[in-house]
């Protein structure tokens, strides 16, 4: 295998885990852990799915949809944001989003404080970002892995979860170190702005989780 195949199978990989935990889709797989390996698990099958396509709904769907008439009206360059100065209104719009998300959570749903506080810390997550954008290109693909371990963290220090997490957990961190390699094959980000990224949003769910849970 000569070098240009290897050096396009490693971009081909850096794309794929780019699209595959694009921070858009992070809250998701956040809801969905939350449901299935937490003590949540015992809850009816029918209401767990229900609650995550709504969250999906709102916290994927409609950014999704709120970057393509951004992109549309060419607002943004990309439905990927990559333009650090087009960031601030798509992430202020996704950051409402996910505190609409966490209203649901609590008042319709009733769902356990923590549960509620993850979606929250992922909304004080964009919100940070958002900020620090304004001066400096921190990575969103970071920051959205960061706040699912540290969900992953919480559910497991707490006595949350329904079965050991520590492979789990684990995993997530290797997926991250993967993820953040990615980034950097892509040339998106340097090492500071990927590492800044993880540490934003890991602190951001696990300090809201951990205080307000």
């Amino acid at each position: 295998m000569n070098r240009y195949t290897i050096n396009k199978f490693i971009a081909g990989l850096a794309r794929f885990l780019s699209t595959a935990f694009s921070p858009l889709i992070m809250p998701t797989y956040g809801v969905f852990l939350a449901l299935w390996v937490s003590v949540l698990c015992l809850l009816p099958y029918g209401r767990r799915v229900a609650v995550l396509l709504v969250c999906m709904g709102i916290t994927c769907i409609v950014p999704l949809i709120f970057l393509s008439v951004l992109r549309h009206f060419n607002l943004v360059k990309d439905l990927h944001v990559e333009v650090r100065e087009q960031r601030l209104i798509p992430y202020l719009f996704t950051a409402f989003c996910y505190a609409v998300a966490a209203y649901y959570l609590y008042a319709t749903c009733h769902a356990p404080q923590w549960f509620v506080m993850f979606m929250v810390g992922s909304a004080i997550t964009v919100v940070l970002m958002a900020v620090i954008n304004i001066w400096w290109k921190i990575s969103a693909h970071m920051a959205g892995i960061g706040g699912v371990v540290a969900l992953i963290y919480q559910i497991h220090v707490q006595g949350l979860s329904a079965f050991d997490l520590l492979w789990l957990l684990c995993l997530s961190i290797i997926i991250a170190g993967l993820l953040g390699s990615a980034r950097l094959a892509l040339k998106q980000h340097d090492i500071w702005q990927v590492l800044a990224g993880a540490v934003v949003g890991f602190l951001s769910v696990a300090l809201t989780m951990r205080f307000l849970g």
